[in-house]
């Protein structure tokens, strides 16, 4: 058995070594801290294991020895077998009446004896002499052979609830130093951030009003903490919009869509805005190249009169609506319609959370035609639900996303950035329910400049007392390019 010391500072160190030497099976027989130092004892996992067998040379892994009894002389055992011959050989005599003592003949010069009692003759059956049992030798007696499976299972059910053990000792042990870190990190964010209002009260300026535009807290610490030094609070704020703004991407003009065509089909959850958009975007490819260049594909077959919305549009623009239902409806119309410029496809709206997206998905990207999607964020949805849709619809042949109800959100940093965040190149903004008029070209510095135009006001619910304890929770960001 070879067991190991392992010392560090700490017990994350001490342990990362105990696994880099003895692998992640190893077994923890002890830890307690010495000298400033955590010192632990551990024991590979094979050590272990060979104690549920014990080696050939040692003494539980030889067999039990023999008792060695004295053994009886074998002169006695010759008498014993000359007596029990000569009884075997001697004739039986016949049952004789039992006479008074009276009527026996006295030996010669026999002393009197009293007259006996007179008993009554008792007739008795003839004897056998019992079979006498060959006797030989007495064998050596034999111990109890261990039961070595017995031990083995023993030996080894204390090994595994030994592990079991250390491991839910160590798992009880990591989410204590967690939560101290997390407490540790807490409280030192809160001092810093306080040292930091009294030191560079313009940094707390510049952090309430990207809180207040809506803007996450783990991107406005990032960027607050990266403000160039020596900077009033109005430079500062130029210089956050700056930075928005670069990170912020978007098509410069239409011809990526509309010059390019393709298959572009509308993705997103229900009442997001897919109808409406694809009839702006419908109308904008028709004065483009004409109607009989355009193509409109419906998929919600699911809604009453849902299709019926889009063929009105269709029937506006002289352009055929094309309804499909499944993967193979959607490959047999694209191949129709591949003489087409552009199509464009209306899908079926479903929350983020069905397990329907996936098949949509799917669906789309099965065809033999590549598909492009374009995600419709709504402006007015909060920066969590924005975050889910994203991750449920991105994927392979998501080329962008459209911003949509602009005219109807408080505030607009939360979808930017979301966007911001995913990486996702924007391509229009919907800001109202006119076709086509009410579709625009996304250009982010107005964007950004109308995120902090329209909480002007707003800055002044967050309190200083408030900031650290907000930056203190704030998770790292490291997706924003400074340029």
């Amino acid at each position: 058995m070879n067991v190991k010391k392992f010392t560090a500072p700490t017990s994350r160190e001490a342990l990362r070594k105990v696994r880099e030497a003895l692998g992640p099976d190893a077994v923890i027989l002890s830890n307690r801290p010495t000298d400033g130092e955590v010192e632990i004892l551990a024991l590979a996992n094979d050590d272990a294991a060979s104690l549920a067998s014990p080696a050939v040379d040692s003494p539980m892994g030889q067999p039990a020895p023999y008792l060695d009894l004295p053994e009886a002389p074998m002169d006695a055992f010759d008498a014993f077998d000359s007596y029990q011959a000569r009884a075997a050989a001697a004739p039986l005599a016949p049952a004789m009446p039992v006479r008074p003592a009276a009527m026996r003949p006295s030996a010669p010069e026999a002393m009197p004896r009293p007259a006996a009692r007179p008993v009554a003759p008792v007739q008795q059956a003839p004897r056998q002499m019992p079979a006498q049992p060959q006797y030989s030798a007495p064998a050596k007696p034999v111990a109890p052979a261990l039961d070595m499976e017995r031990i083995t299972a023993m030996v080894a059910e204390a090994v595994a609830g030994a592990k079991a053990n250390a491991a839910a000792e160590m798992s009880v042990m990591m989410n204590e130093l967690r939560a101290m870190r997390g407490m540790m990190e807490t409280q030192l964010a809160e001092i810093s951030w306080g040292s930091t209002q009294q030191r560079e009260p313009q940094k707390a300026a510049v952090l309430r009003e990207m809180l207040a535009a809506g803007f996450s807290a783990s991107l406005a610490r990032y960027l607050v903490e990266k403000l160039p030094a020596g900077r009033d609070a109005a430079d500062s704020m130029r210089w956050i919009k700056t930075v928005l703004t670069r990170n912020l991407s978007a098509i410069t003009n239409e011809d990526q869509l509309i010059e390019q065509g393709g298959v572009f089909a509308l993705v997103g959850p229900t009442g997001v805005g897919k109808t409406t958009s694809t009839a702006k975007l419908a109308a904008r490819c028709v004065m483009r190249h004409g109607p009989e260049k355009l193509a409109l594909i419906t998929t919600d077959a699911y809604r009453i009169g849902a299709h019926e919305q889009l063929r009105i549009y269709g029937k506006i623009l002289g352009v055929m609506v094309h309804s499909v239902k499944d993967e193979a409806d959607l490959r047999i119309a694209l191949k129709e319609l591949r003489n087409k410029h552009t199509i464009l496809i209306d899908t079926v709206g479903m929350s983020q959370r069905d397990h329907m997206v996936a098949e949509q998905i799917g669906m789309l990207q099965g065809s033999d035609v590549p598909v492009k999607r374009l995600l419709c964020l709504n402006a007015t949805s909060t920066q969590e639900t924005l975050n889910e849709v994203v991750r449920a619809y991105q994927g392979t042949g998501l080329a962008g996303c459209i911003m949509t109800k602009l005219d109807e959100a408080a505030s607009i940093g939360n979808v930017l950035d979301v966007v911001i965040r995913q990486k996702l190149n924007m391509f229009y903004v919907s800001n109202g329910q006119r076709v086509p008029e009410d579709l625009h070209l996304a250009d982010p510095a107005q964007l950004v400049e109308r995120a902090f135009r329209l909480k002007q006001g707003a800055a002044a619910q967050y309190h200083d007392s408030d900031l650290p304890l907000l930056m203190s929770g704030a998770q790292d960001f490291r997706e924003v390019h400074l340029g």
